[in-house]
């Protein structure tokens, strides 16, 4: 997992809540990267799942990896 160290010495208080908003963008835009993926993958049959090498107790974790990184 990787930590943001955002350092907001100097900035004005316009600054940091324009810095807060975009942390918070990113998180939603990471958030629904995983739910649309979670529900992507949930929609497959078994079967396409096997094709696919992937579990159904995996998809959260795939789901996870390609929201958030390794």
């Amino acid at each position: 997992m990787a930590y943001t160290n955002t350092s907001t010495t100097g900035h004005t208080l316009v600054e940091k809540f324009a810095d807060l908003r975009a942390q918070w963008a990113e998180a939603a835009a990471k958030r629904k990267v995983f739910r649309t993926t979670v529900a992507e993958l949930e929609t497959l049959s078994a079967r396409e799942l096997a094709d696919l090498g992937i579990s159904r107790a995996s998809i959260k974790a795939i789901a996870y990896e390609a929201a958030y990184g390794a």
